[in-house]
Formats: structure tokens, sequence, C-alpha cells
């Protein structure tokens, strides 16, 4: 199975930034935007997980979120990977004002429990995010993150985190479809 662990906001969170996008997007070639539904912020990525170690991951996954606190948290700002110059990836950016090492230890404690459950987690250092769109060819996109910087969504509380499997090419326009595994809520109240 291809695993990842999400935080997702809330539909009026996401509605309000593909709000934004929607006039700006038409515009641009070259960009395969993601659909505003797919949204997340991945926690903890697993590339190939066995189906024998998903009951103890499920276990272990919602023993981490147990022992984050709630906390606020705002999409605002953006960025690109590798860097704007030469851009693959446009992002929206993920504030979680004075909680943001909260955020962090989520992240930690998403990917520490995936690996003790014996499903190795890909990828670099953490960095919140939720990815906009993908370039086929590295591009300039200092101009978007001109535009994103400029975007400030409504605050929400992160409150739950979810298991989500993808399917690669299953979903429309041959993009993944994902499929909700199982979901933990955090649980100690600021």
């Amino acid at each position: 199975m291809r695993l990842f662990v999400a935080l997702t906001p809330p539909d009026v969170a996401l509605e309000h930034l593909a709000e934004f996008l929607a006039p700006r997007q038409e515009a641009e070639s070259g960009f395969r935007w993601t659909a505003w539904e797919q949204w997340h912020v991945t926690l903890a990525f697993m590339p190939q997980v066995a189906q024998r170690h998903l009951d103890d991951l499920l276990a272990r996954l919602e023993r981490a979120a147990a022992r984050r606190t709630c906390f606020p948290v705002t999409i605002a700002g953006g960025g690109a990977f590798p860097n704007a110059a030469r851009a693959k990836v446009l992002y929206a950016g993920v504030d979680a004002a004075e909680q943001q090492e909260e955020l962090r230890r989520l992240a930690t404690g998403a990917r520490a429990a995936a690996s003790k459950a014996g499903a190795d987690t890909a990828g670099g250092r953490f960095h919140a995010h939720l990815t906009l769109a993908r370039l086929g060819r590295p591009a300039d996109v200092t101009r978007w993150i001109r535009v994103l910087d400029s975007y400030r969504g409504p605050s929400w509380e992160a409150g739950e985190i979810t298991l989500v499997e993808s399917h690669l090419g299953e979903g429309p326009r041959r993009r993944p479809r994902y499929q909700v595994v199982d979901s933990f809520g955090l649980g100690r109240r600021p």
C-alpha cells in the first residue's frame, strides 16, 4: 500500500484558497494544478507498506495523535521546491503561529509511528505546505510566490490527523485517488 499521514484543512479553508487561485490559474499554462479537494499537509509519506504492518501502524498513529495538542493553523504565503528560480512544485504555506513546534512534533510523531510499525517513510526534512501545482520542467515562479505572499486564509484548529491510501492514476484525469483509512483525534486541548 502507498500511504501518507495528513493534516487536512477544513473545506472552508480549502475553498477560500481555491477561490483566491481560480482566476489566476487559467492564465498559467505548463502547470499541473492539484485538485483542491486533495490539498493536505503531508506529515509522513510511506511509499510501500505491507498489509501485515497496518494494524500496528494504526495503533501507533492513534497513540502519537493522543500525545499532541490541538492548535490553530492558517494557510498563508507560499513557495516553491527546490527554489523559485527552478521550481518543480508550487505550494501554499502553513502558518501555525506560536504552535509551529507543535506542528513539527506532530510530523515527527507520525514518522516515528510509521517507522516503529515497520513502514519506511520517504522524504527529507519536514516542511509544512500544501502542493498546489507541479511543473513539467523547471521554471521561474517568483511572480507566483509574490501572489501567494499576499494570501492569508481563515484560521482553523488542527484537531486530527488522517491516514490515507493513495492509488496512483485512478482518479479523474489520471490523478491519484485518495481513500481515507482512518482518522485520529489529537488528544490534548491547549
